[in-house]
């Protein structure tokens, strides 16, 4: 039988909360019955949402009315106090009553109250955000998505070590091969801190992972890498274009196929094919950004995301615990810092 899962939830950010949330944590546990949820937020509403769809062994509410906004400064939801939804479910993991904690909450809000409550990994020096992408081979983890406006040779080489222990959590049967998102793929290229971050990474080699260089953002796709590392600026101007551009190819696509006869007669032949097309570029299955760097796990849920892409990031947070995340990169920065 698999060892039991603790798995703290801020039952009250993001969008249409709590019912997402809840719906997200009875759809997870579908699949998921070693998990146990310590459900932090308005107990009343909680209950509401949960009915009887939920296994009452299987959860434990912490009431709390209070709860950060999505419109608080990340200053302004630390000074809000320490019984928000968001501060008591992380703080549950600091106290080690939980394996990870998972919030739907605002991105800022939640960077500043978790580095206030989870000590950093030793020699790593800064948090940096990560995700999952799909590629033409699989699934790639891309690292920083925004924590890190700027970054060192030494951040960059922690965010290489931090994302490779990610994608062997979570894919351990899969070789990590680490590129730097660049302007181009020649050594030359590039500001000074990437060529010299090229240099170390390319002269020390990783038994943990395969250093591939450099990396352009048309190849971000292709499969040939499966982590990319970048500065948070460059990370997250990468992913909104990404998203920007599924979006427009599935909206283009869906416009084709039902302006004309011939087009909709066309969507009915292939609709098996569509339907996979359009659960390939579902963003809620990729959903889960992942707060590395701290010794305890922060999952961080897209807040418009519906239940599905919710209960997502629970799975990611299972995977995550069962993959021994934070011990792979305590390891694996201790075996590159001797």
């Amino acid at each position: 039988m698999s060892k039991q899962i603790t798995i703290a939830v801020d039952a009250m950010g993001g969008d249409n909360s709590p019912n997402k949330v809840i719906d997200g944590i009875i759809h997870h546990n579908k699949k998921n019955k070693n998990c146990f949820y310590k459900i932090f937020g308005d107990e009343v509403k909680i209950k509401k949402c949960l009915g009887s769809n939920l296994n009452k062994n299987s959860y434990e509410i912490f009431h709390t009315i209070e709860k950060v906004e999505g419109t608080d400064s990340p200053l302004g939801a630390a000074k809000k106090g320490k019984n928000t939804s968001m501060w008591l479910s992380i703080e549950s993991v600091k106290n080690k009553e939980a394996d990870i904690v998972v919030s739907a909450g605002n991105t800022g809000a939640l960077l500043v109250i978790a580095k206030l409550n989870l000590t950093m990994i030793e020699n790593i020096d800064k948090p940096a955000l990560s995700a999952l992408w799909p590629n033409k081979k699989g699934m790639s983890v891309v690292i920083d998505l925004g924590a890190n406006i700027e970054c060192s040779e030494k951040n960059l080489i922690d965010f290489t070590i931090m994302g490779s222990s990610l994608f062997k959590s979570l894919f351990p049967n899969e070789r990590a091969k680490v590129s730097l998102l660049n302007i181009g793929s020649e050594e030359l290229k590039g500001n000074e801190i990437l060529k010299n971050t090229y240099q170390k990474l390319n002269t020390k080699k990783n038994p943990n992972y395969e250093f591939k260089g450099f990396i352009e953002g048309n190849q971000l796709m292709n499969g040939e890498v499966n982590v990319i590392v970048a500065d948070g600026f460059t990370g997250n101007v990468a992913l909104k274009t990404a998203e920007g551009t599924a979006n427009f190819i599935t909206d283009e696509l869906k416009n084709a196929l039902s302006d004309t006869i011939i087009g909709k007669l066309s969507s009915i032949l292939n609709m098996a094919r569509l339907r996979k097309f359009k659960k390939r570029l579902d963003p809620r299955l990729y959903n889960g950004a992942i707060l590395l760097g701290l010794n305890s796990p922060v999952v961080k849920s897209h807040g418009g995301t519906d239940y599905i892409g919710f209960s997502n990031s629970l799975s990611v947070s299972t995977k995550i615990v069962e993959g021994n995340l934070i011990e792979k990169i305590r390891h694996n920065i201790t075996k590159y810092e001797s």
